[in-house]
């Protein structure tokens, strides 16, 4: 039996002066948004703060400097992302560009793609979308429809795509497909485009959340024409490509700080004389700092090139277990007690409704389970 090694990283000193520095940019830019705003955690949008970023050098930060990066390492990045996510910073217009579609193009189009657009993500002014999910598919990508065909020196593409965050905002989407039908081996046949959103016969339709708002939303796609030098990699790699492109999604402290906002709401309302609130907020702490440790563990994983999907498929099981049980907690300690208008019952009413979705984004928690279970031999 294989056991799962996590390893906590050091932080070198060259972080603690840029934490410092980073905390200070927060606290002038954000000081006036409010607790509820910052309980949206990484799905807060502003392509100012976004651009903001980007002009301190913040989105990109380790890649090389022919594609607009720093050059920075993969911890001092983690650095800025725990900053970043502990204040309830409204990233979400450039995250997924800078988390996963920047660097799967640096790897898999490093010379065609990666040139010409991942300077633009860098500067906070270009935004990306994931094209994975399909109707009828649920977490088995495997068994997605949507089609592309070569047409000429292009390709056109059919097909639909579902659960979209942000695509109405978005300048791009990375598009999982079938390049070719279906056989014995379900990965094989598959492959990854860069679409243009603004393409003709690109239907984006919103989907509302149970928070009323629209994030999700359902992309058709019908004869939408992609030139041939938007598939990326290799015509029937997309599976690869695409089980790399998930650890980057879950490898980062996003994974279990969505809900720090109510955390810290309930420490700032705890009674320091109440042994309950002590023994549950003390516990509460426990789990933070061990998520913590085994998160910083991945992003050492990362820095020293190793491949960290079973490592990162566990702090994402076990930070979803965590963030989703704040609301209950809340409750149980401050339910009946909280002003209607108070900032706790704000953040506490917002992450009742977000919660139920957090072990679905990512790969579901029976997915993420599956994985464990055969990259540690116990099936």
């Amino acid at each position: 039996m294989q056991a799962l090694d996590i390893r906590p990283a050091q932080l070198p000193p060259a972080c603690d002066a840029l934490r410092d520095e980073v905390r200070s940019f927060l606290a002038e830019t954000l000081n006036d948004l409010p607790a509820h705003e910052r309980a949206r955690n990484w799905s807060g949008y502003s392509a100012d703060f976004s651009r903001a970023l980007g002009e301190r050098g913040w989105i990109g930060m380790t890649w090389p400097r022919r594609y607009g990066g720093g050059e920075r390492s993969m911890l001092e990045r983690y650095v800025v992302l725990e900053e970043l996510l502990a204040a309830g910073a409204p990233v979400a217009a450039h995250w997924v560009a800078d988390r996963q579609s920047g660097p799967l193009l640096m790897r898999y189009s490093p010379e065609v793609l990666a040139p010409e657009i991942l300077p633009r993500i860098a500067r906070g002014d270009c935004y990306f979308c994931i094209g994975m999910s399909e109707p009828d598919s649920g977490s088995d990508l495997a068994s997605i429809r949507t089609k592309a065909v070569r047409d000429g020196d292009d390709w056109l593409i059919n097909g639909r795509k579902v659960w979209t965050s942000s695509a109405h905002k978005a300048h791009y989407m990375i598009a999982l497909v079938r390049t070719a039908p279906q056989g014995t081996d379900r990965h094989a046949g598959m492959s990854q485009f860069l679409v243009d959103m603004r393409s003709p016969g690109l239907t984006i339709r919103p989907i509302h959340n149970q928070l009323g708002e629209h994030e999700f939303n359902e992309v058709t796609l019908d004869e939408v024409r992609v030139p041939g030098h938007h598939l990326i990699g290799g015509e029937g790699e997309g599976w690869h490509q695409v089980t790399t492109e998930l650890t980057f999604e879950r490898s980062g402290p996003e994974r279990y700080m969505s809900s720090t906002q109510l955390m810290l709401e309930m420490l700032e309302q705890a009674d320091e004389g109440n042994p309950h609130h002590t023994l549950v907020l003390g516990r509460l702490a426990a789990h933070y700092a061990t998520l913590r440790q085994m998160s910083l563990g991945v992003a050492g994983m990362l820095a020293a090139g190793q491949n960290p999907a079973l490592a990162a498929a566990a702090v994402k099981d076990q930070g979803a277990l965590l963030e989703q049980g704040l609301p209950d907690l809340a409750h149980e300690l401050f339910g009946g007690r909280m002003p209607p208008d108070s900032d706790l019952a704000r953040v506490h009413r917002h992450l009742v409704l977000a919660t139920p979705s957090f072990s679905l984004r990512g790969g579901t928690r029976e997915i993420l389970r599956g994985m464990l279970a055969k990259g540690m031999g116990l099936r």
